[in-house]
């Protein structure tokens, strides 16, 4: 049992689930935009994820805080380093327009993660604006590199589906945000923090009805069962959140949600 828990904490902790994640919501855009399988821009966004969330997680660890490097942390570091490596290689396989694009979501997680001006704080810290630059960063990989990758024109479903995809993305941050209450700095000023942890899941609640309802205008009558599955699903686990909830309540279960998401319309 011991082992089984060390191999689920360093499969959480190197970022492979979130990796898995972001690779099925990449799956999920080629299935609602008809793309066929591109497997360099799947693979890219999955090696790219464990990348920069170990970066994210680690740096201050490591860099600031001199924290010592145990045997978990040196594999993790080996992990991210071949990580690196596939992300480069297959960063050559996309197309221009992507790789621009992809260079500017990098710039991005490295602002949330570095200081780069005088004075500031990284935009990690930065009060209220966190749950935005993760949201808009998941939208950025997940569905906007698919979809120019594949070359399609924009059209107004792109841009339903953008919203569609930032709105989830923000509810399942609330999620994280209602557990970590107790711990996060109140100078971050979180949804939670700023209104409170009812008002945050009434919040939630509200934010999953028009996402389902949006998809009437482009979704099938297959999707839309699905999708309405995977609201009732976070709408639960909005209720049933609090602080006193296991960390895997979050960083298995809820940032699990993508991957049963893609399963369902896979296979159901």
């Amino acid at each position: 049992m011991k082992l089984l828990k060390q191999i689920l904490d360093f499969y959480l902790n190197s970022s492979i689930h979130v990796a898995l994640s972001c690779y099925a919501l990449v799956r999920i855009t080629f299935h609602f935009f008809h793309i066929q399988y591109d497997e360099p821009m799947a693979l890219f966004v999955f090696f790219g994820t464990i990348v920069g969330y170990n970066f994210v997680k680690y740096d201050a660890l490591v860099r600031v805080k001199r924290k010592p490097v145990g045997i978990q942390l040196k594999i993790i570091a080996v992990l991210s380093f071949l990580s690196v490596i596939l992300v480069g290689y297959y960063f050559f396989h996309l197309k221009r327009i992507t790789q621009i694009v992809s260079v500017v979501i990098f710039a991005i997680t490295t602002l949330y993660t570095l200081p780069f001006f005088p004075n500031r704080k990284n935009a990690r810290n930065w009060a209220g604006v966190k749950i935005y630059i993760v949201a808009l960063c998941w939208v950025g990989a997940t569905l906007v590199l698919p979809y120019i990758n594949a070359e399609i024109p924009f059209t107004a479903d792109f841009f339903i589906k953008c919203i569609q995809r930032f709105v989830l993305v923000f509810v399942l941050i609330l999620v994280f945000e209602i557990l970590d209450l107790a711990n996060d700095d109140p100078h971050l000023q979180t949804v939670p923090q700023t209104i409170g942890v009812k008002r945050t899941k009434i919040l939630g609640f509200s934010l999953l009805v028009p996402f389902w309802v949006l998809g009437i205008l482009s979704f099938t009558l297959h999707d839309l069962i699905i999708n309405l599955i995977m609201v009732v699903t976070l709408m639960l686990f909005i209720f049933f959140a609090n602080t006193n909830r296991s960390r895997y309540y979050t960083s298995f279960w809820v940032e699990s949600v993508p991957i049963f998401w893609w399963l369902m319309i896979a296979f159901l």
